[in-house]
């Protein structure tokens, strides 16, 4: 086996379950309207963000 190429190989692959995850992350934000909340360009804590989109602030702390 090849190990430079199975090297250059899981590189690949992590960098790509890296973008899928943040992919999945940006629809999730978009989909609860955490976006939307912090259109206004005004820094909100996860509390506050929980509040005004109506989310488990816990979820809303991982999210960001």
């Amino acid at each position: 086996m090849d190990e430079a190429k199975l090297h250059e190989f899981m590189g690949k692959l992590v960098t790509d379950m890296g973008g899928a995850a943040m992919i999945a992350n940006v629809i999730l934000g978009e989909e609860l309207g955490l976006y939307r909340a912090l259109a206004d360009s005004v820094p909100k804590a996860p509390e506050e963000l929980a509040a005004k989109t109506g989310c488990n602030v816990r979820l809303v702390r991982e999210w960001s």
